[in-house]
């Protein structure tokens, strides 16, 4: 099939097939004329390298798992390097926690300010330059 049936099929744009195939994650065979040809599994094939970058997972992770999953072959290797890429998610996760957290302190300083937080609120909000104060005597 065309690259063009290949993408209506499996829901994908031309381009991330394309870029799949420049990652290695896919193959097709050339026409005399350069047009790509894909065999009818390759639309199973694409619809599981959706469900790994659904997943999270970036295109050398899948890499490393597409030659089990062609085997049918698990390992030792291959489930801690899910669970590594799981790992590195859940820390995502938490440091985007933790910025919307402080976002949302500081939607609510900016609703609610204080003194503490607003300089503009202090007494006196800002005190006017006197160069005489700073001026040192000159001893003659």
């Amino acid at each position: 099939m065309r690259i063009g049936d290949l993408a209506r099929q499996a829901g994908v744009s031309t381009r991330a097939l394309r870029y799949y195939e420049e990652q290695g994650l896919l193959t097709s065979e050339r026409t005399l004329s350069g047009q790509r040809v894909y065999p009818d599994s390759a639309v199973e094939r694409v619809r599981l390298i959706q469900q790994f970058f659904t997943a999270g997972l970036p295109s050398r992770t899948i890499l490393q798992l597409m030659p089990y999953v062609d085997t049918g072959q698990g390992s030792p290797e291959v489930f801690e390097l899910m669970a590594t890429e799981r790992q590195r998610i859940t820390a995502a996760i938490a440091a985007l926690t933790a910025a919307r957290d402080a976002l949302d302190h500081m939607i609510h300083i900016a609703n609610h300010p204080t003194p503490e937080h607003c300089p503009a609120l202090r007494e006196p909000p800002w005190t006017p330059y006197n160069a005489a104060a700073e001026a040192v005597p000159v001893s003659g």
